[in-house]
This record gives C-alpha cells, sequence and structure tokens, in this order.
C-alpha cells in the first residue's frame, strides 16, 4: 500500500510516520509537509533513511501541486493530519486557518476523488480533528460522537469546516472516510508555543509561566503515543463513514497541570520544592476560552478495542525526560534555526 500522511513533519503527524514506517514494512509511506514553523525534520530523522518512506515537500493548500501528487503515486490511503492548530495565532491570523484546514483539506478530498473514483471500496480517507469543534462544556457531560458542533474560534470553526466537508464527500460522493476528533495531545516533539512544553521551556530558563485567566479551564489529556496507536486502528478497523472519538478518559484544570508539572521540574531539576510555582504570572484570558472539554471514547474503547496504554502520570514523566534529555532539540526550535536550514535545502516543492 502507498499511503500519504499529511504533516507528517508535525507533533503528532512525525509519530504517525514512525510508526507506520516501523510496524508496516510493506507499506510505503510518503510524508507530506509545508515545513512550516511547527513541521521540523529532527522529528524523525531515525528513521528518514528507511526504505519504505519518502518525504515531499509541498502545501496541501495548492490544488494543482495535491493532483499531480496524487497523479504521480497513485495512493491507496490517505491520512490527513496537516493543519494549522493553535489558537492564539486563529486569532491573530484566521485567514491562514481557512487555507491550511478548509481550503487544503478539499484539495486532498478532490484529489483523492479524481483519483480514486466514485464507491472506492479498496481506498481510505482519514481526517484527524479535534475536540474543540464541540465548542465549550460546562461541569458535567461528555462531548459524544453525535454531539453538535458548536466552535467557538478561528481554529475550532475551520476544523469544524473541514470535518464537514468530509462528511459531504462520503455522502454526495461514496469516498471512503473516517473521522475522529481527538482531545489535547502531549509527548515528545510537540512544538512549544504549546502548554507543556512551553511551561517545561520556561521552567528550566527561569521565564514567567503565563496562566491564562485564573487557570480554571479543563483539558482532557492524551500521550501522542496513545494517538497515533489509535489513528493506526482506525486508519486498518474503522467503518467507513463514522466518526471516532479519541480521549485520554484524564480532566485537568490548567492550574492544577501547572503546579504538577513544576513539582515534578523541581525534583528532576534538583531545585527547591515550590520553587517553579514562584514563575507562575496570571494573565488576561484568551478571547472566547473554552472552559471545558471531555470526550467520552466509549465507541472506539467498545468497537476496536482501543485504551490508553499510559496513565498521565507516566506520560508526564516519559514527556519531561524526553525534553530533558533533547534540550538541543528545544534549543533548535526556540531558536528557529532550523527554519533556516529548511530554505535553503526545501526551495522547492520537492
Amino acid at each position: 500500500m502507498k499511503i500519504l500522511i499529511t504533516g507528517g513533519a508535525g507533533f503528532i503527524g512525525s509519530h504517525v510516520v514512525r510508526l507506520f514506517v516501523q510496524k508496516y514494512t510493506n507499506y510505503h509511506i510518503y510524508n507530506l509537509d509545508k515545513l512550516t514553523y511547527a513541521g521540523n525534520l529532527n522529528n524523525i530523522d531515525d528513521i528518514a533513511q528507511s526504505p519504505n518512506y519518502s518525504f515531499i515537500k509541498g502545501d496541501i493548500a495548492d490544488s494543482n501541486f495535491i493532483i499531480e501528487l496524487f497523479k504521480k503515486h497513485q495512493f491507496d490511503g490517505v491520512i490527513h493530519l496537516a493543519a494549522e492548530s493553535h489558537v492564539d495565532r486563529s486569532i491573530e491570523s484566521p485567514m491562514d486557518f481557512v487555507l491550511a484546514n478548509v481550503v487544503g483539506t478539499v484539495n486532498l478530498l478532490n484529489a483523492s476523488k479524481l483519483i480514486w473514483g466514485e464507491s472506492a471500496t479498496d481506498k481510505r480517507f482519514y481526517h484527524v480533528s479535534t475536540d474543540e469543534v464541540y465548542g465549550s462544556l460546562g461541569k458535567e457531560g461528555f462531548f459524544l460522537e453525535d454531539t453538535p458542533y458548536d466552535p467557538k474560534s478561528p481554529y475550532s470553526a475551520s476544523k469544524a469546516s473541514s470535518d464537514h466537508f468530509v462528511r459531504a464527500y462520503y455522502n454526495t460522493y461514496k469516498l471512503p472516510v473516517v473521522l475522529t476528533n481527538c482531545s489535547n495531545n502531549y509527548g515528545p516533539n510537540q512544538f512549544p508555543e504549546k502548554l507543556i512544553p512551553l511551561f517545561l521551556n520556561n521552567i528550566i530558563e527561569n521565564k514567567a509561566l503565563p496562566v491564562y485567566g485564573k487557570g480554571e479551564n479543563i483539558r482532557d489529556w492524551l500521550y501522542v503515543i496513545d494517538h497515533a496507536r489509535a489513528i493506526d486502528i482506525v486508519f486498518h478497523q474503522g467503518i467507513n463513514g463514522e466518526t471516532y472519538n479519541i480521549g485520554g478518559f484524564n480532566e485537568w484544570t490548567n492550574i492544577d497541570l501547572i503546579k504538577l508539572l513544576c513539582s515534578i521540574m523541581d525534583r528532576k531539576l534538583g531545585r527547591s520544592t515550590g520553587t517553579s510555582e514562584q514563575l507562575i504570572t496570571y494573565v488576561t484570558d484568551r478571547k472566547g476560552h473554552d472552559m471545558r472539554y471531555a470526550i467520552d471514547a466509549s465507541k472506539i474503547k467498545n468497537e476496536l478495542n482501543w485504551m490508553p496504554s499510559v496513565t498521565f502520570e507516566e506520560g508526564l514523566e516519559k514527556t519531561i525526560d524526553w525534553y530533558l534529555d533533547n534540550k538541543d532539540w528545544l534549543n533548535n526550535v526556540t531558536s528557529g534555526d532550523y527554519q533556516k536550514y529548511y530554505q535553503e535545502m526545501y526551495d522547492t516543492k520537492g
């Protein structure tokens, strides 16, 4: 099988690429990534020379490029992860999110439909989405697969739109699609604009830890390698047209999570208890900040036999150890040096 994985140099995508390249040696995995600020080939340098792996630099928002790519390689499956994903950036520049998340997704759908034809039963288009499309929960309840969409930010609105297009292509053209909506991921290789790597880096550097509002917002956290495992299972066993919610069964308020990070980091860095907590600084809340996300992952658990393999405490220890052991990676991405290298090495679409 020839599998196209979009966004495979990013955080979640790199773990999915690694899993597929190493587990399915009879597949050929094509990693398509634009290599923007969050795309980093160092994330997957351990499998870069694998005989069943190819990297392609390109932009999913370029429709002609995508169609030619599909014509050339005749992919059997698509796992679509490429997306602009940071809410704060979407508030500042929503059009970037429309182009990447909506237009890019429709370009991939159109190319799949063109090459595979309608009612292609031996192909698969897998669209990876987020729990943020459902909006915000109160203190009770959980997001289910049929929870009505109620996006609150430009980011979640763009992902909701792309989800609707994927389902529309299934209903209109019988394109063989599956979708997943996942909770917050954490783990190795995450770009340090997201909460956990940002705060780990700031603790290491003795910089302020900016907490929105009072830190009472609640998120469900999932170890990224468990997400990659779920993607593998859904890609191979999921039912066409179905949606599966992927969650960690693991809710934390932001402030409790941050204090846990501070405690673990004090221990690992040999600092006195409470040292890192002194870095906490409360800042003006984000515009339209959703209060609580919580996933009910019973469907994927019951139908596809998937469960998280590690507890949050275990996953967090693994994550922190990785960042402490890979300070060169962290320094590289925070300095931006890797992007200068890409501009020199990848000045064409590949």
